[in-house]
């Protein structure tokens, strides 16, 4: 999520020396470790995009879905197990597109492999989207439903649970009708649930609707509301992965980041980490808001310049890019970034953590 800050000449001249002051004490020591010269990112071209229904142009169902070829040879997949599933999600370099990067296939790993059978292992997707500025995820559960329910059989494997939640924002209405609907199409083709796929894996899916709570969020307070209590986060530790949903061990995961392991399994670790910088790897989709020429949200490579993502998708900033005061670049609750900061830096997780921000 990203919204840019333009301003007036009057007001451009009264912060810009505070600005400009805060920067350089602060902030210029580090900076230059977060551009890069080695070589340019950006420009994903269209059949390297994961998410190819993300506007809506094309049917978002199951039979729409196969054609864009989700559901391909998902049984195979889930038959090559557990441990290759996490061993080619740590390959591909994924880190979880919820913000806080974690590497993906290490936390997928960290779910017990002998639980007791009266303490089954769940997944739960974080679809409680309410930071401001931020949509991404209600575009995938809109328009490309599937890649998130086919993602959950697939990281439900990897991580051995049988059964998941998606908890999904109270406001988003129309998301969860049309995610239920993928939802049932599953059940009713054998692509989830008794025998999924026909792998002989028994795999349940429930999306669960919120009630508007912010802190839900928040993954101890979304699985405390989970559970039928009022959405508090939880001392840690334990963590979710020891004790999580209904006291068994638990992985909270974003939806962009369960979305895109059916695609990164299916044309290999290697392609997926070809996109980025090292340790920044794939694509990421942005939203991008604010004084802007035309908001929207996008998929692009890992590591992109700031500048080139918003002049190439954007049309740049409203009153061109000298107008520019500051940057928010990953949702509301990440410190902003000012335009000196603006013109070279790169978008992926340790560029803008060099920065003091996050993505």
């Amino acid at each position: 999520a990203m919204a840019t800050v333009a301003s007036n000449t009057m007001l451009r001249a009264a912060l810009a020396s505070r600005v400009a002051a805060s920067w350089t004490k602060s902030v210029a020591p580090f900076a230059s470790r977060a551009f890069s010269t080695e070589r340019t990112y950006g420009g994903l071209t269209d059949e390297d995009r994961i998410f190819t229904n993300l506007y809506g142009k094309h049917d978002p169902f199951l039979k729409g879905a196969m054609k864009r070829g989700d559901w391909y040879r998902t049984k195979d997949l889930v038959l090559m197990g557990r441990d290759w599933i996490i061993s080619e999600m740590k390959a591909s370099g994924l880190r979880g597109r919820g913000g806080a990067g974690f590497p993906s296939g290490l936390k997928w790993s960290f779910m017990p492999k002998n639980t007791d059978p009266a303490k089954p292992s769940y997944l739960v997707v974080n679809a409680d989207e309410s930071e401001p500025g931020t949509c991404k995820d209600r575009e995938i559960m809109r328009h490309d439903p599937h890649k998130l329910v086919e993602g959950c059989l697939i990281a439900g494997v990897g991580m051995g649970a049988r059964a998941g939640y998606i908890y999904i924002r109270g406001e988003y209405v129309n998301e969860r009708l049309a995610l239920e609907k993928a939802v049932a199409e599953a059940y009713e083709a054998g692509l989830i649930g008794k025998n999924a796929c026909g792998t002989g894996y028994d795999y349940d899916l429930y999306v669960h609707h919120g009630a508007g709570a912010y802190i839900c969020g928040e993954e101890t307070a979304l699985i405390e509301s989970l559970e039928g209590k009022t959405g508090k986060p939880r001392l840690k530790p334990p963590f979710p992965a020891g004790v999580g949903l209904y006291g068994c061990p638990t992985t909270v995961t974003n939806v962009e980041t369960v979305a895109v392991a059916p695609t990164i399994l299916r044309r290999g670790p290697e392609w997926f980490s070809s996109f980025g910088r090292p340790n920044n790897h794939g694509t990421k989709l942005f939203c991008i808001s604010g004084h802007v020429n035309r908001p929207c949200t996008v998929e692009e490579e890992m590591s992109i310049p700031l500048r080139e993502l918003i002049d190439r998708h954007c049309g740049g900033v409203i009153g061109g890019w000298d107008n520019l005061l500051a940057i928010i670049p990953g949702g509301s609750s990440v410190p902003l970034l000012p335009k000196p900061l603006c013109d070279d830096v790169l978008m992926d997780f340790d560029a803008l953590r060099e920065v003091q921000s996050g993505l």
